[in-house]
């Protein structure tokens, strides 16, 4: 009898970093363990030999297991319930059924249990066991890729969507995936509108709490009056009316609370805060006793927490406890090159149907790029869908979108300086202004100054002007 023989592990950590595939052989006969071996050595293969069931179970947890090579009928065990056992533990490892007493029969049984071949021994062709284990590993590689490919698709279906090129938002991503193996607490900082919230579910789903609940909460929105309830729960009777709740820590218990605007929560909460966070456990209002929680916390704020320590406004030790690890969005106006990818992605999400509008024309997403953008991705969001409802099609353009007169203009022009207090000089401005907008469209334009197309035309000669003439399409980016 031959003892299974040990393949040394590649270097780099007790398994391997990516162990190479390795064959079991396993049956009764030695003389044809050491035949085997010698054939499959030859093809660069490791291989691990066996002659008991017990050697397949101490072998079977090996990362390294790619192939089985199986006698049917194991001395008193049958060969069967191996291969049920390897299917059912390791379904990735493939199985090669041997016998000496082949039949159809046995052979149909052994597929429909999961087998990938079937030899009959004795081997008479060598160059078909070669064969038979090399397909095997190749199938065994692309049902592994396969696996991975699917496995990525969730991830990517399960992570929010974090759109842009630039340097900011590569960072940004490469924080979130380097906190996939890390429970810390992280504290988010951005303006109103750059995306908190989608920042915070993209740190959930990678995390290990990915099965569990994200439950999201506006801490601005909550009434100072209920806060402690809403967070904490309350006991039935606990107050007029209470019925009973548990509380968002517990509703996100195995999963991650999000505790949006930080910042608004009133100080005698911050303290009740400070010691759930602290002890792990939360006290529902009218309770006697605290009940435990597990759960991982992520914060949120547009505020500088840091000035409202100094102002009193802001426990410093529940900063310290939510600020172990920052991250930082940076504002839209500081990526502008993510604006041409976030307006296509926002209007591809929100057209109406694929015969509605393709694209943006380019003066429109350039003006779209020189805005101010104080409200962030929110407000370009916002500017898109808004500019889908009403435009004609098939693509967006400058006079499409609802920039004018939201705070800071779209783009400067000549426009932009005083004009005389002289009704000619205001006149010839509306021109060029509805030429400009329109992109010298001179119906459009007509229609936007309420006047006829006739009437159009008579006072643009009467201004030296056509509709060609202003410069259309060239707008100069703010800043």
């Amino acid at each position: 009898m031959e003892a299974a023989r040990d393949i040394p592990h590649p270097p780099g950590s007790p398994l391997g970093s990516d162990p190479a595939p390795a064959v079991l052989v396993l049956d009764d006969e030695p003389l044809l363990l050491r035949a085997l071996r010698r054939v499959l050595e030859g093809e660069g293969h490791p291989v691990l030999l066996g002659e008991t069931a017990a050697e397949l179970e101490r072998l079977l947890p090996d990362p390294r297991l790619a192939v089985v090579l199986l006698d049917l009928k194991l001395r008193e065990t049958s060969g069967l319930d191996l291969l049920e056992r390897v299917k059912r533990e390791r379904p990735e490892v493939e199985v090669v059924m041997m016998t000496g007493h082949a039949t159809i029969e046995s052979a149909v049984g052994c597929m429909r249990r999961g087998a990938f071949d079937y030899l009959a021994k004795p081997f008479d062709d060598v160059h078909r066991v070669r064969t038979t284990v090399r397909k095997a590993l190749e199938r065994r590689s692309l049902v592994l890729r396969n696996r991975a490919l699917e496995r990525q698709l969730r991830d990517r279906e399960a992570v929010p969507e974090l759109v842009g090129a630039s340097p900011g938002m590569r960072a940004l991503t490469r924080r979130i995936e380097g906190l996939r193996d890390n429970e810390s607490r992280v504290l988010i900082h951005g303006e109103s509108g750059t995306g908190k919230e989608l920042v915070a579910r993209a740190i959930h789903a990678v995390s290990r709490r990915a099965g569990g609940p994200f439950v999201p909460v506006d801490c601005g929105a909550l009434p100072e009056s209920i806060i402690e309830s809403e967070l904490f729960g309350h006991e039935p009777g606990a107050f007029t009316g209470a019925v009973g709740s548990p509380g968002l820590f517990r509703r996100a218990e195995g999963g991650t609370l999000f505790l949006d605007e930080i910042g608004e929560l009133p100080v005698n909460v911050q303290a009740k805060l400070l010691r759930a966070l602290q002890e792990g456990e939360v006290r529902p209002v009218g309770a006697s006793e605290a009940v435990p929680v597990d759960l991982r916390v992520i914060a949120a704020t547009h505020r500088d927490l840091e000035g409202m320590i100094a102002e009193g406004a802001f426990r410093q030790d529940l900063f310290y406890r939510l600020d172990v690890v920052r991250v930082h969005i940076p504002p839209l106006r500081e990526r502008r090159e993510d604006v041409p990818l976030l307006a296509h992605h926002f209007l591809a999400r929100h057209r109406r149907d694929e015969a509605s509008v393709a694209g943006i024309e380019d003066d429109a997403l350039e003006a779209l790029v020189g805005y101010e953008w104080r409200g962030n991705v929110r407000e370009l969001e916002n500017t898109v869908e808004s500019a889908l409802a009403l435009a004609p099609g098939p693509r967006l353009r400058l006079a499409d979108l609802p920039l004018a007169g939201r705070g800071r203009a779209a783009a400067r022009t000549p426009l932009d300086t005083d004009l005389p207090l002289c009704l000619e000089a205001y006149e010839k401005s509306a021109l060029e202004r509805a030429l400009q907008l329109t992109g010298g469209d001179a119906s459009e334009a007509a229609r936007r100054l309420r006047v006829g197309r006739s009437t159009l035309y008579r006072k643009l000669a009467k201004h030296g002007l056509t509709p060609k003439g202003v410069g259309v399409g060239r707008v100069r980016p703010i800043g």
